[in-house]
C-alpha cells in the first residue's frame, strides 16, 4: 500500500513538473513544443474564449474516445488519470498564477528551463508506468494502421505540432518549438536513465566460483553462468553475468580488484529491466 501511495505522489509532481512548464515558460511564449498542451497553445489562439486548461481536458477527452473506438480499453487507469491531472492542474494554475506576460526576454533560456523541469517530470510519470496520454495515443494508431513504430508516431505528430506553430506564431517561434521537441525526448531518456540505475555486468575470472559465492551470498543477487572458450589458446572459461545496482557493482568491482586484477569485466548500462525481482512484465 505504501509503495502504492508512493507511485501516486510521484505521478503527480511529475503531472506537476509538466503543468509548470505549460504554464509559466511554454504558453506565454505561444511554445508549441507537442503533445496536447503544444496543440492546446495552437489552438488557444484560435480560440481565445476558453482557458488553455480547459482546452487539454476537452482534447483529452476528444482522443480517449478516439482511441477507445480505434484501439480498444488499451489504456490503464494511470495513464488516463495522468492526462486529467496534468490538464486540471495548468487549469488551477491559471486561475491562482495568472502570466500577464513571459518571465523572461530570453526565449532560449527559458524554453531550455522549462523543457528540463518537464521532461524531469515526464521521466517521473513513465517511470510509475504511466504517460500523460495526448500525442501518445495518436501514435498507437499509427501503429495499429500503418505500422508506425509508437516512439516515431510520437515524434512526428509533435513535430506536426511544432510546425503549425509556424503559422500562427512565426518562423522564430516556430523552430524554437521544433528545437524544444527535440530537446524534450533528450532529456526524458537521459532522466530514464538514471532512474534505471541497474547495471549488466560480464565478468571473466580465474576466480569465478569466489566470484560466483559473493553476488549470490555477499551481494544477494542471482548470476548466470556461461560456458566458454577463449579464441587464443582455446582454453576453457566462465562467464558470469549479473545485474546489480551502482551501489552493489561498486563493492564487486572492489572485491574483484582484491581477488583477481586480472579479471575481464565489461559494464552495460540497462534502460528497462523486467520479470524476476526487477519491474513486473504486467
Amino acid at each position: 500500500m505504501l509503495k502504492k501511495i508512493w507511485s501516486f505522489l510521484l505521478m503527480n509532481i511529475g503531472a506537476l513538473a509538466v503543468a509548470v512548464n505549460v504554464h509559466f515558460f511554454l504558453s506565454p511564449n505561444d511554445l508549441a513544443t507537442g503533445g496536447v498542451s503544444g496543440l492546446s497553445i495552437v489552438m488557444d489562439k484560435v480560440i481565445p474564449d476558453l482557458s488553455l486548461g480547459m482546452i487539454m481536458i476537452i482534447l483529452n477527452i476528444i482522443l480517449f474516445i478516439v482511441g477507445f473506438i480505434f484501439l480498444g480499453f488499451q489504456f490503464g487507469m494511470k495513464t488516463i488519470y495522468a492526462s486529467f491531472a496534468l490538464s486540471f492542474m495548468v487549469w488551477g494554475l491559471e486561475a491562482f498564477f495568472p502570466m500577464q506576460e513571459a518571465l523572461s526576454d530570453d526565449l532560449l533560456i527559458q524554453l531550455i528551463i522549462g523543457q528540463i523541469i518537464a521532461a524531469s517530470g515526464m521521466a517521473l510519470v513513465f517511470h510509475q508506468g504511466a504517460s500523460t496520454g495526448g500525442t501518445d495515443i495518436l501514435a498507437m494508431i499509427l501503429n495499429k494502421f500503418f505500422s508506425i513504430e509508437v516512439g516515431k508516431g510520437v515524434l512526428f505528430s509533435d513535430i506536426a505540432i511544432a510546425t503549425s506553430s509556424i503559422f500562427l506564431f512565426g518562423p522564430t517561434v516556430g523552430m524554437y518549438a521544433f528545437f524544444g521537441v527535440i530537446l524534450n525526448g533528450l532529456v526524458i531518456d537521459y532522466m530514464l536513465q538514471q532512474f534505471e540505475d541497474n547495471k549488466e555486468i560480464v565478468i571473466i575470472s580465474r576466480e569465478s566460483e569466489q566470484v560466483r559465492y559473493f553476488i549470490v551470498n555477499q551481494l544477494g543477487r542471482g548470476a548466470t553462468i556461461h560456458q566458454a572458450k577463449g579464441a587464443f589458446n582455446q582454453e576453457d572459461k566462465e562467464v558470469i553475468t549479473t545485474i546489480l545496482s551502482r551501489k552493489d557493482y561498486t563493492r564487486l568491482k572492489k572485491y574483484m580488484t582484491a581477488i583477481d586484477e586480472q579479471a575481464f569485466i565489461t559494464v552495460h548500462s540497462m534502460n528497462e529491466i523486467l520479470g524476476e525481482n526487477f519491474k513486473r512484465l504486467a
